[in-house]
């Protein structure tokens, strides 16, 4: 497997980015998972999926946009971990090896007494 190492620019670069997804972490207004949708004549349902069974709410319309707006912020939320994770994944695999790290990872581990 070919190993590949990250620049320094390109390090700061991936840390920058990381910072600036985790200011937006607290920025959201509730959180929910499911999905809204519209009911005739003008009602609207709540489902989601709890301990594997699907469970509908019906909702007016104002708690329906209110609803949509928590599940877009959750899908937001989602998607922000993700990429601090990916980025965590990549600044680990890729930084380049301190002498330190590398002279213990060649260093002969002592037997157990």
């Amino acid at each position: 497997m070919k190993k590949t190492s990250l620049s320094t620019v390109e390090i700061r670069r991936l840390q920058k980015r990381y910072h600036a997804l985790a200011t937006q972490l607290g920025s959201f207004d509730g959180l929910s998972q499911g999905s809204v949708m519209p009911q005739p004549p003008r009602a609207w349902i709540w489902t989601r999926k709890v301990r594997g069974k699907t469970v509908t709410v019906a909702l007016s319309q104002e708690k329906a946009q209110k609803m949509k707006q928590a599940i877009a912020n959750y899908r937001a939320l989602d998607a922000i971990i993700n990429e601090m994770r990916e980025i965590t994944q990549k600044l680990i695999l890729g930084a380049p090896e301190t002498v330190e790290n590398a002279e213990a990872a060649n260093r002969p581990k002592p037997a157990l007494t």
